[in-house]
């Protein structure tokens, strides 16, 4: 027996609209954080980058001294 146009088309479904509906199923099984615990992650972050930031900074500004050092004495 030949299948119906709605049959065949019901199997072939479009790849996007699968992968958003694939996307939605899997954000709602995410657990988000809450407003505390974002704002504390966030604030650890934040001090992470600029501790690494001041380390970076003072780092090349030292070897930048002793490049002149070597280079121009």
């Amino acid at each position: 027996m030949a299948k119906s146009k709605n049959e065949a088309s019901a199997k072939k479904a479009n790849p996007v609209v699968k992968y958003l509906r694939e996307t939605r199923a899997e954000i709602a099984k995410v657990t988000w954080p809450t407003r505390e615990e974002w704002l504390r992650l966030s604030g650890i972050v934040l001090a992470v980058t600029v501790a690494m930031a001041l380390i970076l900074g003072i780092t090349d500004a030292f070897s930048a001294q002793i490049m002149n050092f070597i280079l121009y004495r």
